[in-house]
């Protein structure tokens, strides 16, 4: 049995306006997308974040966005993005623009509209 070696992860922040730049280099680094995840924060802030791997190394990138705030989707980069920006959607309520494929919403069927949204 071979000997696995741990890896520290890099964390990346990022805002908004460098978000798409940003993934935009790891897709030309040759990096493939792992995951999009989403957590609150705190009453008016989400963290997303944005999974990359290339050669079993992962690389994150760290967005914080305010409640109500709108992110511009990956799908344009990173097609399969969908999946998790529609996630994020139902769950959070965050709005992803120009998704390649938008479920406005129904993605899930829930019994709570946006059930991990902070209620105010």
């Amino acid at each position: 049995m071979s000997e696995r070696v741990f890896v520290e992860q890099n964390f990346e922040t990022v805002d908004l306006s460098q978000l798409i730049a940003k993934v935009g280099d790891m897709k030309a680094g040759g990096y493939r997308l792992g995951q999009i995840c989403g957590v609150v924060l705190d009453d008016d802030t989400y963290e997303i974040i944005y999974t990359f791997d290339k050669g079993h190394q992962l690389y994150n990138l760290r967005l914080d966005i305010k409640i109500g705030e709108e992110v511009e989707s990956i799908t344009g980069i990173y097609w399969p993005a969908f999946i998790y920006e529609n996630e994020i959607h139902d769950l959070f309520g965050v709005q992803f623009n120009h998704s390649a494929l938008d479920y406005q919403g129904k993605f899930f069927k829930i019994s709570e509209e946006t059930p991990w949204k902070p209620k105010k």
